[in-house]
């Protein structure tokens, strides 16, 4: 039985509001990360939810840190509680509901935040309330790294991801036969991917296995030992598959041909596809995008381009517009977008239609249940991200001409990079999960310990099941609302494409890395948005950035602190100095 079992009531709310973080981090963090993905379209969005709910929950459950800061960030020291524990475990309740009542607004309204900011504001504000000013760490190692990260994540992160593409670029993109310089170059490609994945585990995404602890030689042993497997599997399976599918042309290739390696490079000539049915051995990563000429050759002017994108391809998957316009913020539907809604139906699948057609009846009767239910399980999934983006909004501004001035690429060789943009944003997204997870169930876990044993230590242990809770939480929160925070960055900053992409999301990784050896602060939603900024100044025009949007999350990164704290603060402070019934002051 919990020692202070008459606080049976903060334990509970304090469930109830970790679980609110934990969704948020997931519908927000997490779909910050994979928006760069399902924008470049190297992943599908339902194949980005399948990999994040098995990436983000194992990170969190196997690796997630055992042992978690009582106060997240020791903002506030333990000490000034001794006396009176149970109104540490009421203040970080109060923290828990500010960050998670920020979280949820700004998810709502398409802001991408940090998470870790939001429980550090918490934090503070409870810190203000409790113990004053200056009981507050507001050193470097405390809050003030939080305002430093506002410039050194972004910074950091844009310079990696600027550096990566251009090498790139110049290397591969341009060059007369791109399709064959890829080729050459991409063992060298998963070599580094795999090193900065490998250091990224190492040093900051398996706290559990306290692997920073190695020696220098264990750690450097290691790191090689993976990026050569890796280059071992990349010379003799991938190649010889890429080799068979990009310059033969092979049409008949599936994924698990894959695993025949060397075989593949003694199989047959290549048969000619059926008559009247045209295939293509990839797919265009620039579809529904114009490069400015060919605007200029539709007779499009800058400054009067419609939305004809919307009609350019063809949608496979549902988007509810009621959703869509549920905040001023995001987009309205333009006319295109409505026309194209008349033809989805006929192109669905049979599966989806069966649970997307009309209820028979009354929706409570037992034979419309299983469609109801495969409705609500598939609403966050069942949504066109990509066209989501092009539609107009007061932060998208003339998107099609931003898009028309990035250059396009050889989509065969863009296809290359596709494989090493998804190796890099499962890997990031396990390190994520066994990280930020401590954002919500950090506080969860210091109100178990001090309910179930009324004393307060600088450290807690936490339990596998507070793992489990906020690694689940955070998979619920993508599934359900992640395609919210997605379809507003991605294309709406940039145009993505798979060698973007890649640069984006290594560049974000290695700035982690730096940062986690140098003590430096930072922010994976800072380090994404950065990278990416800093990729699209590559084209060498600064109108290839749609510069509302960097603005609008640069305003999200100054307010999350004070927003959260006050909230916070002014909860707690109310608590702790309201008047109590039957008793005198």
């Amino acid at each position: 039985m919990a020692v202070l079992s008459q606080f049976d009531y903060i334990f509970a709310l304090g469930i109830i509001f970790a679980f609110l973080d934990a969704w948020n981090i997931g519908a927000n963090d997490v779909a910050n990360s994979f928006a760069t993905s399902v924008s470049s379209r190297s992943l599908t969005l339902p194949q980005a939810m399948v990999i994040a709910t098995f990436t983000e929950f194992l990170g969190a459950f196997l690796v997630g840190n055992r042992v978690a800061d009582t106060i997240r960030n020791k903002i506030i020291s333990t000490r000034f509680f001794e006396r009176e524990p149970s109104v540490l475990m009421l203040g970080m309740l109060c923290a828990l509901i500010g960050s998670s009542t920020w979280l949820t607004i700004a998810t709502k309204i398409g802001l991408p935040v940090s998470t870790t900011h939001c429980i550090v504001g918490g934090i503070v504000g409870v810190g203000l309330a409790t113990v004053g000013r200056d009981g507050v760490d507001w050193s470097w190692k405390g809050v003030s790294s939080v305002f430093a990260a506002w410039v050194i994540a972004p910074a950091i992160a844009g310079a990696f991801g600027a550096l990566l593409f251009l090498l790139t670029k110049y290397a591969v993109l341009k060059r007369r036969n791109p399709l064959r310089a890829g080729l050459i170059l991409i063992p060298f490609y998963f070599a580094l991917t795999s090193g900065v994945l490998a250091m990224l585990i190492f040093w900051k995404g398996a706290p559990s296995l306290k692997l920073d602890k190695l020696s220098t030689g264990e750690t450097l042993g290691a790191i090689f030992g993976v990026v050569g497997g890796v280059v071992l599997i990349c010379v003799l399976f991938f190649l010889p598959y890429l080799h068979r599918r990009l310059v033969q042309e092979d049409w008949t290739l599936k994924w698990y041909h894959f695993f025949l390696g060397p075989l593949l490079l003694r199989r047959g000539e290549v048969p000619p596809p059926p008559e009247g049915h045209p295939v293509r051995v990839v797919q265009d990563y620039y579809r529904g995008h114009k490069t400015k000429e060919e605007l200029e050759r539709a007779g499009l002017a800058a400054h009067n381009v419609p939305d004809i994108e919307a009609n350019k391809e063809a949608h496979t998957s549902v988007d509810a517009s009621s959703d869509d316009r549920a905040s001023p913020i995001l987009a309205a539907r333009s006319p295109a977008m409505a026309e194209t809604e008349a033809h989805r139906a006929e192109e669905l699948p049979a599966w989806k239609r069966w649970y997307m057609d009309p209820l028979v009846g009354a929706w409570y009767r037992p034979s419309n249940l299983p469609r109801l239910v495969a409705r609500a399980f598939m609403h966050g999934v069942d949504k066109d991200v990509i066209s989501a983006q092009r539609e107009k909004s007061l932060l998208s501004g003339n998107l099609q001409m931003t898009h028309a001035r990035v250059p396009h690429f050889d989509n065969k060789t863009e296809h290359m990079y596709s494989f090493l943009q998804i190796m890099t944003a499962s890997v990031s997204s396990f390190a994520h999960g066994a990280n930020d997870v401590a954002n919500a169930m950090g506080p969860l876990t210091a109100i178990y310990y001090i309910w179930n044993t009324g004393k307060i230590s600088s450290k807690a242990d936490v339990p596998r099941w507070v793992l489990a809770f906020g690694g689940a939480a955070i998979v619920i929160g993508l599934w359900t609302y992640g395609y919210n925070i997605m379809r507003n960055l991605g294309n709406r900053i940039t145009l993505h494409s798979p060698t973007r992409g890649f640069s984006m999301e290594l560049g974000a990784a290695l700035t982690v890395i730096v940062a986690t050896r140098l003590s430096l602060p930072v922010s994976t939603t800072q380090c994404i948005v950065g990278a990416t900024v800093g990729v699209g100044l590559c084209t060498g025009d600064i109108r290839s950035v749609n510069w509302r949007m960097v603005a609008w999350s640069y305003m999200g990164w100054i307010v999350t602190l004070p927003i959260t704290g006050l909230i916070a603060g002014l909860l707690m402070a109310f608590v702790i100095n309201a008047p109590q019934f039957g008793r005198r002051r």
